[in-house]
């Protein structure tokens, strides 16, 4: 268990409230001093409990479509806030407070993905990512900590705030999804895991959340600033300081491995019945990480709904039991670690308007090594994404620039509207380093890769002007072609090599870890000069939908438009 020191001395002291929450430069954390858990309201397998207070009043009312703006003020800090309102200049009792919150590096991997560039205001994007662990320390076993492979983050959702504050982007991935885990270094042991392929929620366990940091810049390009971890204990004191979480499913729901067992409809679940509920896959939709991904995605919505709207905030006692509850909940970044950065945080992103808060799950493809278990991203689709987000690009497209045909009309009524900042143009061809690799290789069917298809490649870019171009003589295996470059500054020559050889745009990647410009021959591309045109069935057609395998519907993309009730899978219904 690692703690830092936030009690006026060293890092994340009480006086950091003016530190600036933008930069995302620093350390990590793991979960916090475990509390004793709070009794389950209702045991596995019997009925919902009935009963007074608070949690059955609201049994009795219809709760509405949640909204991710309130999740948003949650995951932010407004508990920090409620707190600073309710204890003033009651500076002791802030001072234990912060005594609560664990916090540890940043993160843990060998590469730093550049800040992102202040626009002219200079308002800067914030990127945090949002963790559940299920670690076994303390209570957290009683509970259902994983007791096997370490401790793992089985939710993991990253955050986008727009430079502007004008919207809100959240990702989530399935926790089953098979990544490339850098090399991390424990900064408490010494202790170096080297670079690994395997599930993205194992991550966790290699150091601490700095390294599930280091693993989603790698995995996305996008510069992660801070981060806020959950553990099973959290859930469950929180879920109970709130009285309570509405959830709904469609039918009659029994999962023996998490234990949930609720009727159909609304119902409000506490104590360790939360736990089963964000444990829950095999019952949820079709029995996988997506349908899981989405009862916790509702569970959230709605527990910062209740914080938002809880008695408890009128109530000294109960405040100061929800503030103790959220704190020693809390694992953060060492710049998050104290209530006045967390209060900073909330005010930061209170001005997001809720309609502008848009969901998506990472789009994925069954593992072609385990499809029944694992999912990979979808190369295309998933890159796409992370592309709108590293160029600060809503879902919901609000802020797209004007089309075309309003642009003219613009300027020949002389109205020349804000000046455009120009684009980074690439270098000539000549002065573009280009590094050609064979990854043509394919491991899950055990073909071999094409002898020379790296020199063939490279010979090819030489003949285009690219006089800089050399072969890897190294090999691996790649199941899409792509251009990879470290930084910002290499991203319009990478474009330049990808246009240069008929690659799409999609197929450019940042990649702190490369050397300089890569160019990565895929199983894709095993033969010919230039990459061959995608047919129609691996576009999906005029459909447009990316073919029968894409694994993300459109009710995944925003949360608001997601059904009230979980769908039950009918072989776990009562």
């Amino acid at each position: 268990m690692r703690r830092s020191g936030i009690r006026g001395e060293g890092e994340g002291g009480g006086g950091s409230a003016d530190r600036d929450l933008g930069d995302g430069t620093v350390p990590l954390p793991r979960a916090t001093e475990p509390t004793e858990p709070a009794e389950a309201k209702q045991t596995a397998g019997d009925a919902p409990a009935s009963g007074g207070g608070r949690a059955e009043a609201r049994r009795g009312r219809k709760k509405p479509k949640p909204r991710w703006r309130r999740v948003l003020l949650w995951t932010s800090g407004s508990l920090a806030f409620l707190v600073l309102a309710a204890a003033g200049a009651v500076y002791f009792y802030i001072e234990h407070l912060n005594g609560n919150i664990e916090s540890d590096d940043l993160n843990l991997g060998n590469s730093r993905l550049d800040r992102a560039t202040p626009n002219a205001d200079g308002q800067v994007p914030l990127n945090i990512l949002l963790l559940g662990s299920d670690s076994r320390e303390g209570g957290n076993q009683a509970l259902g900590g994983g007791s096997e492979g370490g401790e793992r983050a089985d939710v993991q959702l990253l955050m986008h705030a727009s430079a502007d504050r004008s919207n809100i982007t959240l990702i989530s991935v399935p926790r089953d999804t098979m990544i490339t885990i850098p090399e991390c270094t424990d900064p408490e042991t010494g202790e170096v895991y080297p670079e690994s392929y395997d599930r993205i929620n194992a991550s966790l366990g290699h150091g601490g959340p700095g390294c599930t940091v280091a693993t989603w810049e790698e995995m996305t390009g996008i510069p992660i600033d801070h981060f806020m971890m959950l553990d099973f204990e959290g859930v469950v004191s929180m879920a109970d300081a709130v009285g309570g979480v509405p959830v709904c499913v469609d039918a009659n729901v029994a999962d023996p491995e998490s234990h949930l067992r609720l009727p159909a409809g609304d119902n409000v679940v506490e104590g360790e019945q939360a736990l089963q509920w964000l444990r829950t896959r095999h019952a949820f939709g079709d029995g996988g990480d997506v349908g899981r991904t989405r009862g916790q995605q509702m569970y959230l919505s709605n527990m910062a709904d209740e914080l938002q709207g809880s008695t408890s905030l009128t109530n000294p006692g109960e405040l100061m039991a929800l503030a103790e509850a959220a704190t020693n909940a809390l694992t953060v970044d060492n710049d998050l670690a104290s209530v006045q950065d967390l209060y900073g945080l909330g005010e930061n992103l209170r001005s997001v308007p809720g309609d502008r808060i848009n969901s998506i799950t990472m789009p994925w493809l069954p593992d072609p090594e385990n499809p029944e278990v694992t999912v990979v991203p979808d190369p295309a689709e998933s890159e796409a994404l992370f592309a709108l987000v590293r160029d600060d690009i809503p879902l919901d497209d609000q802020d797209a620039a004007p089309a075309e045909d309003e642009a003219s009309d613009s300027a020949e009524t002389g109205d020349a509207g804000e000046p455009e900042t120009p684009e980074a143009t690439a270098d000539p061809p000549a002065d573009i380093t280009v590094l050609v690799r064979n990854g043509t290789g394919d491991l899950t069917t055990g073909e071999a890769p094409v002898d020379g298809r790296a020199s063939d490649i490279t010979e090819e870019l030489l003949a285009r002007g690219y006089t800089g171009a050399s072969t890897d003589l190294g090999s691996e295996s790649q199941a899409d072609s792509v251009v990879l470059y470290p930084t910002g500054a290499e991203q319009a020559n990478a474009e330049a090599v990808a246009e240069a050889m008929g690659l799409p745009h999609s197929a450019v990647r940042i990649s702190p870890s490369a050397a300089g410009i890569t160019l990565v021959v895929g199983n894709d591309w095993r033969e010919g000069a230039d990459y061959p045109e995608p047919t129609e069935e691996e576009t999906g057609g005029e459909t447009g939908t990316g073919g029968e395998e894409q694994a993300v519907d459109d009710e995944a993309i925003l949360f608001g438009d997601d059904k009230d009730c979980m769908s039950v899978n009918p072989d776990y219904t009562w």
